[in-house]
């Protein structure tokens, strides 16, 4: 039976080599299809929206795709968009995910369709919540938008001819919903975004700083989970002359901090895992320079590489904090905010399958790494149904040898131009996989 496996195999392969060859003027769809393409992401970026608020984005993108001739879904999620574009020919359903975003952030690019949308954050950030900030596509959410509506635009050129069924995902709430509230990959699924179609396989891209038009990816782990955390490491207040009058908070914080950072290097087994990393951002305390403040607040990520990694050093830390606290008098309580990201992972199998694919279309050669430490809540639908997360290149030509602002920075720049090749990356993968199936 093995030869004929083996044999039958070979023939699927080379059936679809064939049918690919169907689709040769892809290319020139794409250069075709790229001025339009690249006008909607400048207008998008132009008019960023915050979390769950993504009205005018969301029609934006709904319009968009009626234009093409898609069924379209909205409302999902508060303000998600599914495109369903059904080919002429049997096949499976092939998802893209994209997102519609942004963050709470005042634009410094300069760029002539630079944003100047100001709105009121209601997100998680204490220093900000409440007020009116800066708003920008720091993410480069808009261009994973322009990227999935262009493969829609090539593909649906061709619906006659192609196998199967393409299914877009615009995801609201990436970056985490309005404190408070719902939303993103977790309730999309449960709205049933996976569902009617029911997709086989789901495939993104996530812009980043680096050569344009480059990959990177994991045959495995792609993302960590991302916690954000609270403690608050409560004394005793009194004057700065007479400590021993009360219980100062200030010292229990700073061991608390330096001992958080044992956790990592001497209570993980980096033999086996990644280390987590604890990372302290904004610490709060006291009233003035003579009073021994009643409390210090402080506020940080951790990032963990597994479900069983974060559970034990989420545990680890609370036990750490409280215990150094008991030891001088003070309490210490730490709480994990809702909203966070689990770990995310690429199915091996199918990276092996399309690896090929995405070096064929890589302006440079393509990087397979252990993954990163950031965070995508794509890792909920990758953990539902076979998926592929990717890192592209968009780091603009001019830009190649001076200092680069990364993704969630008011500077950063996405190269136009690299727009072409994750539409090519994305159709051409989705190509593939319906016509090996």
């Amino acid at each position: 039976m093995l030869p004929f496996r083996l044999a039958g195999f070979a023939l699927l392969l080379v059936s679809g080599a064939v049918a690919a060859e169907d689709w040769g003027d892809l290319d020139a769809r794409i250069a075709k299809a790229l001025p339009g393409v690249i006008e909607l992401r400048h207008q998008i970026h132009q008019h960023p929206e915050l979390g769950n608020r993504e009205v005018q984005t969301a029609e934006r993108i709904a319009r968009r795709l009626r234009e093409l001739g898609l069924e379209v879904q909205t409302g999902v999620a508060h303000t998600g968009v599914v495109g369903i574009l059904r080919g002429g020919k049997p096949g499976p359903v092939v998802a893209i995910r994209a997102e519609l975003d942004a963050l709470p952030l005042t634009e410094q690019t300069g760029l002539p369709y630079a944003s100047s949308v100001r709105a009121k954050d209601e997100g998680g950030d204490f220093r900000t919540r409440g007020k009116e900030v800066g708003v920008m596509h720091a993410c480069g959410h808009d261009a994973h938008m322009a990227m999935a509506l262009g493969v829609a635009e090539v593909l649906a050129a061709r619906r006659d001819e192609l196998p199967g069924t393409l299914k877009l995902i615009f995801q609201p709430a990436e970056e985490g919903p309005p404190l408070g509230e719902s939303g993103g990959a977790k309730q999309m699924i449960e709205e049933g975004v996976l569902q009617n179609p029911a997709p086989a396989v789901i495939f993104g891209i996530h812009v980043t700083a680096g050569a344009s038009g480059g990959f990177t990816l994991s045959r495995t782990r792609t993302t960590a989970a991302a916690d954000t955390f609270v403690a608050r490491i409560k004394g005793r207040q009194t004057h700065a002359a007479f400590p021993w009058t009360g219980i100062d908070p200030v010292p229990v914080a700073a061991q608390t901090i330096l001992a958080w950072q044992t956790i990592p290097s001497r209570q993980s087994n980096l033999s086996v895992l990644p280390a987590p990393v604890i990372s302290v951002g904004r610490i709060e305390a006291g009233d003035r320079h003579n009073i021994i403040p009643a409390e210090v607040r402080l506020e940080g990520s951790v990032r963990t590489v597994s479900d069983e990694q974060r559970e034990d050093v989420l545990q680890r830390m609370r036990r750490t904090a409280e215990k150094i606290a008991e030891a001088s008098g003070a309490s210490a309580e730490v709480d994990y905010l809702p909203g966070n990201y689990r770990a995310g992972y690429n199915d091996t199998a199918l990276v092996d399958r399309l690896l090929p694919v995405l070096e064929s279309v890589s302006t440079v050669p393509v990087k397979v790494d252990s993954g990163t430490y950031g965070a995508d809540d794509f890792a909920e639908y990758a953990r539902q149904i076979p998926g592929i997360f990717m890192r592209m290149g968009v780091t603009p030509k001019a830009l190649a040898d001076k200092p680069v602002w990364p993704t969630h920075s008011p500077g950063f720049q996405v190269d136009d131009g690299a727009l072409a090749v994750g539409i090519r990356a994305l159709a051409r993968m989705t190509l593939s996989y319906m016509q090996e199936h």
